[in-house]
């Protein structure tokens, strides 16, 4: 009698979750994650919710009161807007980018330009689709043209923190790592208040521009991993 070998007539195992199928199923939920929400804010705005709307109102109103009798909150807010401003981001990131092309890292240095360069247009697009004023006071401490959602300084806050951190945050250690994480989030969320605080932005626009901004990146994140995946050997993910 013939003898089966076993390892022919077991069937074949399952297949366990690659590194590049673990990696691709993380990226499409950090997407869906922070998506999601934005798409929720911008039909909220544009059905012009209530509660959404009295929110909005309440914080220009209040941070308003404040500002016209305190000149110098007024200061420190205009000081971190414009830390904020696209000139600022255009400087640090092209530098950045000389550093890393100096570094040998051209796919790094294209992931930074082409993520900077494309939130920048994503949110002339939201906004002329939107087409929202911006909020008018009485007495305004602060003046700004355009449109208002999603507000163009928070969304480059969160995505110019964000690449910062993808690109060096790799070469920090210990609890260096931590002080530039909460330095980040630290300076993304004044840079938002600062807009409201100016009576330039309201509650929404900068919740819409962190939200766009937070899915712009995790989607160029997911987009630059699958090229780099792409390049590997076809084993690798096998």
């Amino acid at each position: 009698m013939t003898r089966t070998d076993p390892a022919q007539s077991s069937p074949s195992p399952a297949k366990p979750t690659t590194p590049c199928g673990a990696r691709a199923v993380l990226s499409t939920v950090a997407l869906a994650l922070v998506a999601v929400p934005g798409a929720l804010t911008l039909l909220l705005v544009e059905d012009k919710w209530a509660p959404l709307l009295r929110a909005d109102s309440g914080a220009r109103d209040s941070l308003h009161g404040y500002a016209v009798t305190h000149p110098g909150f007024v200061a420190v807010m205009q000081l971190i807007s414009d830390s904020g401003s696209a000139l600022a981001w255009q400087i640090a990131l092209a530098v950045v980018v000389v550093w890393l092309l100096w570094r040998r890292l051209p796919r790094l240095a294209m992931f930074v330009v082409i993520t900077a360069a494309g939130s920048s247009l994503l949110n002339t697009v939201v906004k002329t689709a939107v087409h929202r004023l911006r909020p008018v006071l009485t007495n305004p401490v602060a003046h700004e043209s355009g449109l208002s959602f999603p507000s163009g300084h928070a969304q480059a806050a969160i995505v110019g923190y964000a690449v910062l951190l993808l690109v060096f945050l790799p070469i920090l250690h210990g609890a260096w790592q931590s002080v530039a994480v909460t330095l980040a989030v630290f300076m993304v969320l004044a840079i938002g208040f600062s807009r409201i605080a100016l009576g330039v932005h309201y509650l929404s626009d900068v919740v819409g521009g962190f939200v766009l901004g937070a899915a712009w990146v995790a989607a160029m994140a997911a987009v630059f991993n699958a090229m780099h995946v792409g390049r590997t050997s076809a084993h690798s993910c096998s």
